[in-house]
Parts: C-alpha cells; sequence; structure tokens
C-alpha cells in the first residue's frame, strides 16, 4: 500500500504551478480568485500581469469557493480578464546559513546590501512552529546588555522573551541599537549573534541602524532584516518570521546564543489589523483582529531554549505604546505572552534622562533565576530589591510634596529625594556609548544607597552592608 506521505507529495506536485487566468476581485493590495483547486493557508503565488511582469504574493484565506491572496508588491495596473495566477503548493521558504552575518535583507530575506545571494543548500519554511513547552530548557543565564536598569533591576535572561514598551518620539531605536552594539553572554561557551528586525521604520532610521552596527564593529555579527515604512503592509507580516526562521537555524543548528531585536512591533500589528479590515473580518478591541494575541503569540513562542541544544533565542521585542496607554491591546496582550516588560517614561526623557526606563512599572520575571552567587554577583538580588524599594518610596515622597511642599517633608523624607535623584542622574542615566559592566553596574548601586542611612536597609543583610555599604 503506498505511503500517505508519497501521495501527498505526488497530488503537491500535480497541483503546484497550475495557472488560472482571470480573477474575481481587487480590493486594495488583496486579489479574490474563485474556483481553484485546494490552496494551502500562506501558500506562496505569482500574479502575473497583461504585460507579462510577475509579482509575488501569499494566500491569506483558502475555502472551498474562493481564495484570498494579498500581493506583496501591490495591485497597481493589475486587470480582472487579463491577470493570470499561478499556485507555487508551497509557503514562502528562505534559504539560511552563517553567511548571512553581517548582511542587510529586506523583509522578505532578500539582501538589499549590494551583496549577491548567500549560498546555502537549507531552505526553511518562515512560518515556523513555536517550541514544545515540553521540550523547553528554563531560562538561566545572565545576558549583560551594559545598561545598569537593566542588568541591575530588569535583567535580561538567555532564552527570556523581554519586550519594551515605548512612546512615539521616545529613544527606542537608540536603546535597540545600543543594546544590539553592547549585549553579551559573560563566561557562556558559543558564538553570540544578533538578528535585527525592523517593520515600517523610516529610511533614516534604516540608515542610522546600519551606520551604528558599522561604526562600532558589530555588524559581522548582525544580520539585519529592513521592512521600510514604504514597502507593502504585507511584508511587515513577513519580516519577523523570516528574521526568526534565520535565528532559529543558527541557534538550534548552528548552537549559537542568538538576540533578536524586533521594533516595532506596534507597526506590525498595525498592518494585521489593516489585512484583516479589507477582508472584511469582525474587528475585536480597538478594531485588531480578534486573532491578534494568538498571532503574536506564534512569534514570540519561537524564542527560547531546547534540551540538549546549547543554542539559544533571546527575545527584545520593541513596541510604542499608542498615546503612552499601557493598557492599549498591543502592550496588553504583549504582556500575557512574555516574562515581563521594559517601561519607557516620557516625564524622564523630558528631564534628560537616557534611557528613560520606568523604575516601578518595569520587571523582569526570570530576573531572580539569573542573578546571585556564580551568575552576576552574591549581593545582586538584596541590592536590586533594595533599589526597588527605596524608589518606590521616592515616588510616594515626590506626591507627598506636590501637595504639601518640600519645605514640610522630614529629614528623612529629603534623604530619600536626595536618594532618587541620584539615582535617576547616577545609576540609571548613561551615555548612549556607555557600556558597563555588572560589576560597576552594581558598584554604582550601592553608591548611590549611601544617601540613606543604614536603617533604611531593610533588604540587605549585615554582611553586605559590612562588605559593600561601610567599604
Amino acid at each position: 500500500m503506498p505511503d500517505k506521505r508519497d501521495q501527498d507529495e505526488r497530488y503537491k506536485s500535480l497541483l503546484s504551478g497550475r495557472e488560472y487566468i482571470g480573477i474575481d476581485k481587487i480590493d486594495g493590495p488583496l486579489i479574490f480568485v474563485s474556483n481553484t483547486h485546494p490552496v494551502g493557508y500562506r501558500d506562496l503565488i505569482e500574479c502575473i500581469d497583461s504585460e507579462g511582469n510577475i509579482r509575488s504574493g501569499i494566500v491569506l484565506e483558502s475555502t472551498e469557493d474562493f481564495i484570498v491572496a494579498q500581493i506583496f508588491e501591490g495591485t497597481s495596473g493589475l486587470t480582472l480578464p487579463g491577470t493570470r495566477v499561478r499556485f507555487s503548493g508551497e509557503p514562502l521558504m528562505i534559504s539560511v546559513s552563517k553567511e548571512m552575518l553581517g548582511r542587510v535583507f529586506n523583509g522578505l530575506g532578500k539582501p538589499i546590501d549590494e551583496g549577491s545571494p548567500p549560498r546555502s543548500d537549507i531552505e526553511l519554511n518562515v512560518n515556523g512552529i513555536p517550541i514544545n513547552p515540553t521540550s523547553r530548557e528554563y531560562p538561566r543565564d545572565f545576558i549583560q546588555t551594559g545598561i545598569s536598569v537593566i542588568d541591575g533591576m530588569n535583567t535580561l535572561i538567555r532564552g527570556q522573551k523581554l519586550p519594551i514598551f515605548s512612546g512615539n518620539g521616545l529613544p527606542h531605536n537608540e536603546l535597540a541599537a545600543q543594546i544590539t552594539r553592547q549585549a553579551k553572554i559573560l563566561g557562556k561557551e558559543g558564538s553570540f549573534a544578533v538578528v535585527f528586525a525592523a517593520m515600517g521604520v523610516k529610511h533614516d532610521v534604516a540608515r542610522y541602524f546600519i551606520q551604528s552596527f558599522e561604526d562600532s564593529g558589530v555588524l559581522e555579527d548582525v544580520a539585519l532584516f529592513l521592512s521600510l515604512a514604504d514597502d507593502p503592509s504585507i511584508e511587515r507580516l513577513i519580516t519577523p518570521r523570516t528574521a526568526l526562521t534565520l535565528a532559529e537555524h543558527l541557534a538550534f543548528r548552528e548552537e549559537m546564543h542568538v538576540l533578536v531585536v524586533m521594533t516595532d512591533m506596534t507597526n506590525y500589528c498595525e498592518s494585521l489589523r489593516e489585512v484583516s479590515t479589507i477582508r472584511g473580518e469582525i474587528p475585536s478591541r480597538k478594531g485588531y483582529p480578534g486573532y491578534l494575541y494568538s498571532d503574536l503569540a506564534e512569534l514570540y513562542e519561537r524564542s527560547g531554549m531546547i534540551k540538549g541544544i546549547r543554542g539559544s533565542i533571546t527575545l527584545l521585542p520593541i513596541l510604542t505604546m499608542p498615546n503612552d496607554d499601557i493598557s492599549h491591546p498591543v502592550p496588553d496582550l504583549t504582556g500575557y505572552i512574555t516574562e515581563g516588560q521594559i517601561v519607557f517614561e516620557r516625564e524622564m526623557h523630558g528631564r534628560g534622562i537616557y534611557p528613560p526606563i520606568a523604575g516601578l512599572p518595569s520587571l523582569s520575571r526570570l530576573m531572580k533565576d539569573g542573578i546571585g552567587e556564580g551568575m552576576t554577583r552574591e549581593d545582586h538580588p538584596h541590592l536590586a530589591s533594595q533599589l526597588f524599594a527605596a524608589y518606590s518610596y521616592v515616588k510616594d515622597v515626590r506626591n507627598l510634596a506636590s501637595v504639601i511642599g518640600e519645605e514640610e517633608l522630614t529629614p528623612l523624607d529629603h534623604n530619600y529625594l536626595d536618594f532618587g535623584e541620584r539615582f535617576e542622574r547616577k545609576f540609571v542615566s548613561q551615555s548612549i556609548v556607555e557600556d558597563r559592566t555588572i560589576e560597576q553596574t552594581l558598584d554604582l548601586g550601592w553608591e548611590v544607597l549611601h544617601e540613606l542611612p543604614v536603617e533604611e536597609l531593610h533588604r540587605i543583610t549585615e554582611e553586605e552592608i559590612d562588605k559593600y555599604y561601610s567599604a
């Protein structure tokens, strides 16, 4: 009896390449074709206009009656009777290799740096699959970003998903570039690489990223996927998938440690909403499709560590919150999927603090398992807890001072105000090119705690006080 897999392959070979003349409807970047053979979801198609020009696209919906496909290059110039559609019978594939590091690609994985396409015998489906939860290794190793407020209080762990919630006009692009330049895993064997995906960015922002990585000499360890603001919106939906496909190859075949930085995920979600609206789907919150959560989870859950494999994927998605609203559907749903968040604060940015990372809304849920003796330093957990507690009290004192005036505050309250100012100016704030070691970060933490009397350090042991505070 013939093998079912062989039957499926023969069936696919008969259907792939089948061509249809004429389409039923054009709606924006979408085309509708009826009476086709069974077509797979997210299969590639070729659309040939009356002059013989070929445009590629992807199937977004497939039913017994019709298929809906979006054309990457747009539908301008297409006519209903004069357009031919050819189905490939397979999804979008991308050739992957280690040679892609140091290169710049568009959202579909095609080189845009004037170099030749990378040579590879490995082609992978860009849609990928999430990692099986039973195969996951628990994240534990510390990644040093060189940024004190992240390393010291919101530590990034290898294999973690830690998003950055920013806002329009805030320096999230600068922070993304700085993390890409400086990130490293201390004392861990294996090569380290960065896969950088930018969606819906302007040309000057794309040039900034490329120039920043070239000037710092890290470009050879970075693969950039750039989907610019004037590129088709469907390309933004493919960009994170092509980037993650390369990351999976580097991590799970080449056994490298890969940091994936994706900015701006809000642009990705806007494209998803645009396509959903054109397709006439019933909208959910703020007009986004009801499957926004599962679509984001499909992306984010491709990162992590797999048992028995040394490589790993650490994910750092960056999104801008519309109107700085953290309850907006995009940051809200992202927070359910990921393991914490780093939140930007516009008021801190207005006072010239970089990076303007808010101390209290930010957290890293896996931080406790990647810091301490043997990983960072033995005082790190208690020091971070004390800094959080003290800064929380600073916020209360500032609110009180705004009501009754600073002159009515107690001497201890003034100590906390001094601590808050020094904490923000010395510990949180740093240069855009400053790369601090974890030891420098922790020493700075102890230095700013000297603004408080020792009786206020409730979360630190006496041994740590003797060793670091009294020194």
